[in-house]
């Protein structure tokens, strides 16, 4: 029993282990991704302090992902281009400037919702392309055999912060106010950037890139050319896209079921957040054991993803709710991390920013239109109505899925007849 659980512990930190520019990266981005949590949490709330409208907190969501949709089909071109660890000290560097203004607005007592509407989507932009550079910079600290490992720890990294910093962040913005979770967020991203300035650019794993640069157009109608005759990519993109669009509007959901289904205030709403970020932890440490890309797993956890999601809607006690959320996360980072693996393992290396590129589009493009659905269903009939029905589009996507996977070659024939071939 011991040996196996060394095994499975070998197996779960394998990156982090054998690549030292992975191991600063890690570590940086586990004070800053805090700090971003925190920033979430902070302006959902001061949203609804100042409107009072789940509708309000869905508009911020729109403001976060509608540069995704506007740009993100073409941020992978310029990914393919560009060195993607100066891309991402660029978008970081970036995203601390933003952070600062907000949170001078904020402490100074003069914010108003429309500045919070512009800095947030600004910030959207800027992770447009931090995003696809960050997956492309991945692949370079650890190549490709323990990209699938990287990829879920990146996902346990991102959801153990989930778990700090709305925690974290409801109890400072109850207790000292919001202010202080914007200034936090600025001063974190020193740790990534002062660990992406000490990567040894020599141990990085070389990129093929195309001799000549693709322009923006003509490269993302390659890479859209690239998954319409590959199977597994284009089914998992389908599958990010419906769930992503339909059933991961928690930025919305949250504050509501907080403040007005579960009648409490910004330390349940930091609870009841971290509690499914601590669900997401255990999800990604289970993906990164697998150490490989799963279409069974991915499956199984977006079926339980909406299933927890229709169990939780009727639900008005913050202890079950909290349970049901830490599933809800648990199936959450599983399904996501199979599904990026399995995009970048099956896209070469010359276009592999371009699809990374798609991906984040179908993850991020449809969120507005998804955050104000939900904005409007919680307004209509409350978390009860909108948890239902993210839940049955889950669990619907999932089933249809699992049905096309079995035929790939319907779904190829699909792609063709949609092109006019």
């Amino acid at each position: 029993m011991t040996t196996a659980l060394r095994r499975v512990n070998r197996r779960t930190f394998a990156s982090l282990r054998r690549h030292r520019n992975y191991r600063l990266f890690f570590s940086g981005q586990i004070v800053s991704v805090s700090g971003t949590w925190m920033q979430n949490i902070a302006a959902a709330w001061v949203v609804l302090e100042l409107t009072h409208s789940p509708v309000a907190v869905g508009v911020l969501a729109l403001c976060q992902f509608l540069p995704f949709t506007v740009l993100g089909l073409f941020a992978g071109v310029l990914v393919d281009r560009f060195d993607a660890r100066r891309t991402v000290i660029a978008t970081q560097a970036s995203a601390m400037v933003l952070a600062g203004i907000l949170a001078v607005l904020v402490v100074a007592g003069h914010v108003t919702v429309n500045e919070v509407y512009v800095l947030t989507a600004l910030r959207g932009a800027v992770l447009v392309l931090d995003a696809p550079a960050r997956q492309a910079l991945t692949f370079q600290m650890v190549g490709q055999d323990e990209l699938p490992n990287a990829v879920a720890l990146n996902s346990s990294l991102f959801n153990a912060a989930r778990v700090v910093g709305p925690a974290l962040g409801g109890l400072l913005v109850a207790v000292v106010g919001a202010g202080a979770c914007f200034s936090l967020n600025a001063v974190s991203y020193l740790a990534v950037l002062a660990g992406l300035l000490a990567m040894r650019r020599e141990e990085l794993y070389p990129v093929e890139r195309p001799e000549r640069p693709p322009k923006i157009f003509r490269g993302t109608m390659e890479a859209f050319a690239h998954v319409r005759q590959a199977p597994d990519t284009l089914l998992a993109l389908l599958v990010v896209l419906m769930l992503s669009t339909f059933s991961f509007n928690f930025n919305v959901l949250l504050p509501v079921l907080a403040g007005a289904t579960l009648e409490s205030g910004a330390n349940v709403f930091g609870v009841i957040t971290a509690m499914f970020g601590l669900g997401a932890l255990v999800g990604a440490l289970m993906a990164a054991s697998l150490g490989r890309a799963s279409w069974p797993v991915m499956l199984f956890a977006a079926g339980g993803f909406g299933l927890a999601q229709m169990v939780l809607a009727p639900i008005h006690s913050a202890s079950a709710a909290g349970v049901l959320l830490m599933i809800t996360g648990a199936c959450f980072t599983l399904w996501t991390s199979s599904a990026n693996a399995t995009v970048q393992l099956s896209t070469p290396g010359p276009m592999r920013g371009r699809v990374i590129g798609l991906y984040y589009f179908a993850f991020n493009g449809t969120g507005p239109a998804g955050g104000l659905l939900a904005g409007w269903l919680a307004a209509q009939g409350g978390t009860e109505l909108a948890f239902l029905v993210s839940g049955a589009a889950a669990v619907a996507t999932a089933g249809v899925a699992a049905t096309i996977h079995c035929r790939p070659g319907e779904l190829i024939e699909a792609a063709r007849f949609g092109r006019g071939a």
